[in-house]
């Protein structure tokens, strides 16, 4: 079945009340996106912000009347005139999957190759990880993952443990694993990345080899290698309970930090990791920075 798209800014609109109109004139899926180029940052656990300049999207089955949605949308708020919108009709894909259209295969370091999709390495690539990240983050096209596949790319991981702190799709356990790790956890508060990661475990022949949770409770001991690819405000509030997964003298890799944010985020993690340089990255007009040390032995 074909759809039509109707997208608007929501201007000084009531998100809630938008979309409870959307879903009255019987919208299959609402979601709300930057109506601008502001970054979008990790929310806190249980919080839903939205941007300053926000923009709503419906997705309708043909025969709905929008006209009547925008009716409605001007009767509810006493306006005259929309916020600026449009309305697309769109031809029936697996939009979950439009994603790796235009995505060829990615090397990160030596011999580390992302697949996204049903593309394929070129012949004789030393590791190869097919990847589906579903509706979860971590495809391996941002600066933050990127710099996380190549740290993982240059350890010697045979035979180590890891654990994957912020999972998303789940891109750095499972390419740990193929890069030799014996054993890795992948923990995540979003039900959507243990979805994408159980699955993109079970692609890549991992599962039986890798811990996929909600619940940081199900996590034992410490790890070899502990990488969390999230964001400076929960890495730092996350400090403790991150470092303490990390063996006496073992490795740590923290990114999703913006280059103005390394300093706070290297003083919450003093008491207990001695770091490398950082390294950074430039992408989109922003600098990321990839930090990691070891666990202080004491």
């Amino acid at each position: 079945m074909d759809w039509r798209q109707f997208a608007m800014d929501l201007g000084m609109l009531d998100p809630d009340s938008v979309e409870e109109i959307f879903a009255r004139h019987g919208a299959s899926s609402v979601s709300f996106s930057a109506a601008d180029t502001e970054p979008v940052l990790e929310p806190a656990p249980g919080a839903t912000p939205l941007w300053r300049k926000t923009r709503v999207t419906g997705l309708f089955a043909p025969d709905v009347d929008l006209e009547r949605l925008v009716e409605d949308i001007r009767r509810a708020f006493g306006i005259d005139d929309l916020p600026p919108h449009r309305i697309d009709d769109l031809e029936d894909r697996a939009w979950e999957l439009e994603w790796a259209r235009d995505i060829a295969p990615m090397r990160f370091g030596r011999r580390l190759w992302v697949c996204p999709g049903d593309t394929t390495a070129p012949a004789g690539a030393a590791v190869e990880v097919r990847l589906d990240p579903g509706m979860a983050f971590g495809s391996g096209t941002h600066a933050t993952t990127a710099m996380c596949l190549e740290w993982l790319d240059g350890l010697p991981l045979a035979g180590k443990t890891l654990l994957d702190y912020g999972c998303g799709s789940g891109v750095l356990a499972i390419a740990a694993l193929k890069l030799g790790c014996r054993r890795a956890s992948a923990l995540d508060i979003d039900p959507q990345a243990v979805t994408a990661t159980a699955a993109n475990a079970a692609r890549n022949g991992v599962a039986s080899q890798l811990l996929v949770t909600r619940d940081p409770g199900e996590l034992h001991g410490e790890f070899d290698v502990v990488v969390a690819n999230i964001l400076a405000g929960p890495l730092t509030k996350l400090a403790q309970p991150i470092a303490m997964r990390v063996g006496a003298g073992c490795l740590l890799g923290l990114s999703g930090i913006l280059s103005d944010q390394v300093g706070d985020v290297l003083a919450a993690y003093r008491p207990w990791i001695d770091f490398d340089e950082p390294q950074f990255s430039d992408q989109g007009g922003q600098t990321w920075a990839r930090l990691s040390g070891r666990r202080i032995e004491n």
